[in-house]
């Protein structure tokens, strides 16, 4: 039986090795603009839904049902959430919430100053980028997890406005363990709704809101209790300077 022989590989084989990696690298090409496209449609219509609906469920939320803590919310429209409440949150989170188009490079600046320092470290998140994380987004994450919170921080400021995203921060932010939002932290700490906050009631959530976990509003000790009563006495300069005026 005479052996089989293949003919040796010409100089035609180049141009055809070279055109199929050409039709390779277009096709991930479009893969990865199809992808993108995707995603930017899919997380614009996702915003507009939620300007008008309330989100089921968040990654923190099922993190914690997940970690067997299980979840205690109840939504509640802004409209009836005592205005104290949304003036801790500007006063003790965002003074400059108003004015701002999602992101507050002065308090930025001022925080990596102040972390650079030492002591205890502070961000420069504005309520936008914290409702815009906790609405779409995972906990950590990095510089990925920073550049999407700016991407969304932009989309919900465009598409909510002022109201809608108090508003959502109001019920989804995390007020203790399991605990979301106002409404439901309020009846955890002080057995009653959030429509009937005093300064100081509100000023202690207002406090627990950067570490829930970690924190109570209950007998608050060491700095939630002096950040607390700092937030009670910036509520009135909030109603009085008109800091809250785009809520009204």
């Amino acid at each position: 039986m005479s052996e089989q022989r293949y003919p040796p590989a010409t100089s035609l084989d180049a141009p055809r090795s070279r055109k199929a990696r050409r039709t390779l690298s277009r096709r991930i090409l479009g893969w990865v603009i199809k992808g993108v496209l995707g995603f930017l449609v899919g997380s614009v219509l996702l915003v507009l839904v939620f300007r008008f609906v309330p989100p089921p469920i968040t990654f923190t939320m099922l993190g914690d049902m997940i970690g067997g803590t299980g979840v205690t919310k109840q939504w509640r429209p802004l409209s009836e959430i005592d205005p104290n409440m949304a003036r801790a949150a500007i006063a003790g989170e965002d003074a400059r919430f108003c004015t701002h188009h999602g992101f507050d490079f002065t308090a930025i600046a001022n925080a990596a100053y102040r972390n650079s320092k030492g002591g205890h470290i502070r961000g420069g998140s504005t309520v936008s980028q914290q409702t815009a994380k906790n609405v779409f987004l995972v906990q950590g994450g990095g510089y990925a997890r920073k550049a999407l919170e700016a991407y969304f921080t932009t989309l919900i400021e465009t598409l909510w406005g002022k109201r809608r995203i108090m508003e959502m921060y109001l019920n989804v932010a995390e007020t203790g363990i399991g605990t979301y939002g106002v409404e439901a932290g309020s009846i955890r700490y002080f057995g009653h709704s959030a429509s009937s906050l005093s300064p100081s009631e509100a000023g202690r959530i207002a406090a627990i809101l950067p570490l829930p976990k970690k924190r109570a509003a209950i007998a608050p000790q060491g700095f939630t209790r002096r950040h607390g009563n700092a937030i009670t006495k910036r509520v009135g300069v909030v109603r009085n300077d008109g800091l809250d005026a785009c809520l009204k």
